[in-house]
């Protein structure tokens, strides 16, 4: 079976399961034994800010779906930040 919710093609950078392991440094962390490590280049790190930006927006729509008020008003903060990172 396939979970397609938040997976793409392409650029491994933008899957949602590899912002959830940068997430955090916990056990997670050793997904990069053996998967290795992302590209670490000015422009991979610009690219992660756009994927940051769409996963933002997911979320956004998940509070909104979920009800929930409070997360859908933090979202924006959340989405600011990363759009002046990228400005």
């Amino acid at each position: 079976m396939y979970d397609f919710d938040r997976t793409l093609w392409g650029d491994p950078a933008a899957d949602w399961t590899i912002r959830m392991v940068m997430a955090k440094s916990d056990e997670r962390r050793a997904l990069w034994d053996t998967y290795g490590s992302l590209d670490e280049s000015e422009d991979a790190g610009w690219r992660r800010q756009i994927y940051e930006a769409r996963h933002l927006g997911a979320i956004r729509l998940e509070r909104h779906r979920l009800g929930n008020s409070e997360g859908v008003r933090d979202s924006y903060e959340s989405m600011a930040q990363v759009l002046s990172a990228v400005a």
